[in-house]
């Protein structure tokens, strides 16, 4: 190390331990602070504690060098060698500042780097490591802060123990945000702006109750953001997390910038999305067994989900589980090209929408003793089998891919399908059958016989 780095500090204790508060440069950070296992003696240590520089970090370099709203989390940094070198100091200020002052130079003071000790990251290596790769990129990076917290590490068989027990204790009791979390909260996904505005702004979503965003759990009614799950007494038509999947997902052909989680889009781009996925929603909505018009003329909202008595007769966009496999088919086959979203809409709206019918049987379990009661299957394989019949519904590709998904019914179910082959042949259309010929073609000029032919 060269030249001496005096870093502003203040000391603190909390336990049995004695550590640093403090400020330090981007360039500080890459030049005096290293990884465990890059300190000499220390393979014990670093294989405790060594977390992995994984790819994750070119996700937050890229961060640092393109959001302009971007913020690290504290670095902590251990000590190799025992206590850095701290110097308290007093501050000091005329008379009319003085009483302002008054305390608040309590256990502040400097921390020299000097080069007769080392440090570590205990915890934010990949934060470091993201530092360091992104400051040689961008040098004007060098001069951005980041909070560090210093503990001292001394290489004894008690040091290591007290050490290894610290990292343990941080990453037990470190509590990351959740999916549901990050969609309440991000700023930068646009996907997840959308979602939360459309809570806020439109005639339906935005009604009490359409939209479950928070369930209430424990004994002292603390709110949790909902998971993906409409409880079968709930009023509601989805949560949040599943809005939020299905913007994603008829959010097809949008600028590129909506498909950066990191970067926002800019104001114009997110109102021109806005006005794309609220005319595609709103199309859906009214296109899958007009939902909307019954969610509103209905007085009790649950029971349109599951009738008292008769759940199989319930409305089968109501359910979460095939509310994700119409929007997921439904983009597939308009991306592929297969059918246009006016066509797409048409082919749902001839669907009967009852949860026992077809296709959505594919997720419905009756009872022995009437198809009208039964429970919804909580498989895989089901909701699996529920995309690949949506297909074939809205634009089989070929003759081959109706009947892999017939078959596929037959055995998940022990029945046959309702619907013919024949009947699903018929839906397809001119650009899957132009798709296949072209794809027949290519196979064919590829194939042994068409080479030696033309040899």
């Amino acid at each position: 190390m060269g030249s001496k780095t005096f870093i502003p500090a203040f000391e603190a204790k909390v336990g049995n331990w004695k550590y640093y508060s403090c400020l330090m440069k981007y360039a500080q950070v890459a030049r005096e602070i290293q990884f465990a296992h890059e300190i000499g003696g220390n393979q014990d240590l670093g294989t405790m504690i060594q977390r992995g520089i994984s790819a994750r970090t070119k996700e937050i370099t890229d961060y640092l060098l393109t959001n302009e709203n971007r913020f690290l989390g504290s670095l902590i940094v251990a000590v190799w060698g025992g206590h850095p070198e701290y110097t308290p100091l007093e501050m000091s200020a005329d008379a009319e500042k003085q009483e302002m002052l008054e305390g608040i130079d309590r256990n502040f003071g400097v921390l020299t780097f000097d080069g007769t000790h080392q440090y570590f990251a205990l915890d934010g290596q990949h934060r470091l490591k993201a530092i360091k790769d992104a400051v040689r990129r961008d040098s004007s990076l060098l001069t951005e802060d980041i909070s560090v917290i210093v503990v001292p590490h001394f290489d004894t068989d008690e040091g290591r123990q007290r050490t290894r027990r610290l990292f343990t204790n941080i990453n037990r009791n470190v509590k990351t945000t959740t999916p549901q979390e990050n969609l309440a909260l991000d700023e930068d996904d646009g996907f997840s702006i959308l979602t939360r505005r459309m809570l806020d702004e439109h005639q339906f979503l935005g009604r009490d109750d359409v939209v479950r965003v928070f369930t209430r759990q424990g004994q002292e009614g603390d709110l949790r953001l909902a998971l993906k799950q409409v409880p079968i007494s709930s009023p509601s038509w989805t949560t949040i997390g599943g809005l939020y999947d299905i913007v994603r997902e008829v959010g097809f052909g949008l600028h590129p910038s909506m498909y950066k989680k990191e970067h926002r889009a800019t104001d114009d781009v997110l109102d021109e999305s806005y006005g794309v996925i609220v005319e595609r929603l709103e199309e859906l909505l009214d296109a899958c067994g007009d939902l909307r018009k019954k969610y509103e003329a209905s007085a009790a909202p649950e029971e349109l989900r599951a009738p008292r008595g008769r759940d199989g007769d319930g409305h089968a966009f109501m359910r979460p589980v095939v509310q994700a496999q119409v929007a997921k088919a439904l983009r597939s086959v308009i991306e592929s090209d297969l059918i246009d979203w006016h066509e797409a809409m048409e082919r749902l709206r001839s669907l009967n929408w009852r949860i026992g019918s077809h296709p959505f049987s594919a997720v419905w379990i009756p009872t022995p003793e009437s198809s009208r009661k039964g429970k919804m299957a909580a498989n895989k394989e089901s909701s699996t089998l529920l995309y690949d019949l949506l297909l074939v519904h809205l634009a089989p590709t070929s003759k081959a891919q109706i009947t892999r998904a017939l078959r596929a019914y037959k055995d998940l179910q022990r029945e046959t399908y309702p619907v013919t082959a024949e009947y699903l042949s018929s839906l397809l259309t001119e650009r899957s059958q132009g798709q296949n010929s072209a794809a027949g073609a290519l196979g064919a000029a590829s194939s042994p016989a068409a080479a030696a032919e033309g040899e």
